[in-house]
């Protein structure tokens, strides 16, 4: 499995600040996205999240997705675009066995 936190970074980090910081004891991180404005996107991962790559892609997806909705992109385009990007996945998952 690749580095979750690896994994956090690189969905953001062409765009944000990122900041990930031990929150519990029970090893729950708290994600911090930030640019020039401030703060953009704050979420709390828990490892059963963070060490289930599809909980932890679905979370990411999630947190872009919340992030365009503020920003005033139309909802409609967005769940096209990850559809289909989910699509293009299944078909090459499918066609390399996996």
């Amino acid at each position: 499995m690749d580095n979750p936190f690896q994994l956090i970074n690189d969905a953001f980090a062409d765009d944000y600040r990122v900041n990930l910081c031990i929150e519990r004891l029970d090893g729950s991180i708290t994600l911090t996205l930030s640019d020039e404005g401030g703060v953009v996107a704050k979420r709390l991962i828990s490892p059963a999240q963070r060490n289930d790559p599809k909980r932890l892609q679905r979370l990411i997806e999630s947190i872009q997705f919340g992030i365009a909705i503020e920003q005033g992109h139309s909802a409609l385009e967005i769940l096209g675009t990850m559809t289909d990007s989910h699509r293009q996945a299944e078909r090459t998952n499918s066609a390399s066995g996996l």
